[in-house]
């Protein structure tokens, strides 16, 4: 998976940010879908990976999911924003597993309520 989200990770749009985002959610029947972070000079119509994942995984009919990979460019694990944790909240159920990893692949393999406890904030930003 580390190997896929690389890959993905150069479809990533970040100009403003310079944090990109790559996103592959599982459905329990095994279909995967991805997602990469899509900004815009009109900040609110930026696009997480992970949401442009689950949006692709339902505009294909899905709506049971197992997993959600999640890797980020940088050196430390960045962690889902709120927005993106409501559209988990709408569409998963507490069996899925997060496992989230820096760019180096190293990862940190969370429960859906250890996952809600997360933060993306302003000290996450360099």
């Amino acid at each position: 998976m580390k190997e896929k989200l690389s890959e993905l990770l150069k479809n990533s749009y970040a100009p403003y940010s310079n944090y990109h985002f790559a996103c592959i959610v599982e459905c329990k029947n095994g279909n995967m879908y991805e997602g990469v972070n899509v900004e815009n000079a009109s900040f609110g119509a930026t696009v997480c990976a992970e949401r442009n994942a689950i949006n692709n995984a339902i505009s294909h009919g899905e709506r049971e999911f197992s997993a959600l990979y999640l890797m980020g460019d940088k050196e430390n694990i960045l962690y889902p924003c709120n927005l993106c944790k409501q559209e988990m909240l709408e569409f998963f159920d507490r069996n899925v597993i997060f496992n989230i990893m820096n760019k180096y692949g190293e990862s940190k393999v969370l429960t859906f309520d250890e996952l809600m406890k997360t933060t993306f904030s302003k000290d996450d930003m360099e």
